[in-house]
């Protein structure tokens, strides 16, 4: 009994989870992405409509977020294919600083350098795009070198054989615990094998298929990804999967330990879970 009690006052163990290299990029990246992000929907207000072909025709749209008339009023809506839906004060309009309706696709607050600033926001993008693939380049080259990806990141056969009972044990909100807890599970290995080497590349490939310099330097290619309206819907798309990835990571770390995630990630120590 004393024993027992001895070991639940024990406090667990701590390591070394995150070396210096990995803590830089990963805050390298916060920034990137959030500025990426906000002036991304800066650009796409200027025309908030996705095709997929080389032109931009009525025929070739898959998404547009604008307005139309309801009872004299103008209503933000969105059509996604062949549906709309009403997003009214969310997409299509949202409140301006008078009180007002105004039409913009994606609201003020979610847009930098500022609330319509399109030549901004392009230089903006464009210098955080490089540094990102630069940041991305540099994650790469370090996790094949140390042996971080063979080591943490590459699923065992054992592991991806039991992924139905860590996809069962993420919807009901189990996470390892002990010695268990100090690998990557096989769903956050496949999350971001998935991102670093599929999301992330086409992302970048469908950037630079939009910019015409890149065109010119290798005429072509851009036909690859379906032309440059094609690329363009590619590059969105791309950027919803990663969004969507940051939010799941965000979630799992707050409710896996906020404090004791983020002291791994500034000064590289983590405390295994009890």
């Amino acid at each position: 009994m004393e024993n027992a009690m001895a070991m639940a006052a024990t406090p667990p163990p701590v390591i070394y989870r995150h070396r210096l290299p990995v803590r830089i990029m990963h805050w390298v990246n916060v920034v990137c992405l959030t500025i990426l992000l906000m002036s991304g929907l800066q650009i796409f207000n200027a025309h908030p409509s996705l095709y997929w072909s080389d032109d931009s025709r009525d025929s070739t749209r898959v998404l547009q977020i604008t307005q139309k008339q309801v009872g004299g009023v103008w209503h933000g809506v969105t059509r996604i294919g062949g549906a709309e839906f009403d997003t009214h004060g969310v997409l299509g309009t949202s409140r301006n600083d008078a009180g007002d309706y105004s039409a913009r696709a994606f609201p003020s607050w979610a847009t930098i350098p500022g609330p319509q600033w399109l030549a901004m926001a392009r230089i903006w993008h464009f210098f955080f795009a490089w540094l990102f693939v630069i940041n991305g380049a540099a994650y790469i080259a370090w996790t094949a070198f140390s042996g971080h990806l063979r080591r943490d990141l590459i699923p065992t056969g054992a592991e991806v054989r039991g992924i139905g009972r860590s996809i069962r044990d993420h919807l009901l909100l189990r996470h390892a615990h002990g010695e268990e807890a100090r690998r990557y599970n096989v769903l956050q290995n496949m999350a971001y094998l998935s991102i670093v080497f599929v999301v992330l590349p086409l992302i970048v490939l469908g950037g630079w298929a939009m910019s015409p310099m890149m065109d010119a330097f290798s005429p072509g290619w851009v036909d690859w990804l379906g032309g440059r309206q094609a690329a363009r819907t590619v590059h969105f798309v791309c950027a919803v999967l990663l969004l969507a990835f940051v939010l799941v990571h965000v979630f799992e770390v707050i409710v896996t330990g906020l404090v004791n995630n983020l002291r791994s990630m500034v000064t590289g120590y983590w405390r295994l879970p009890k």
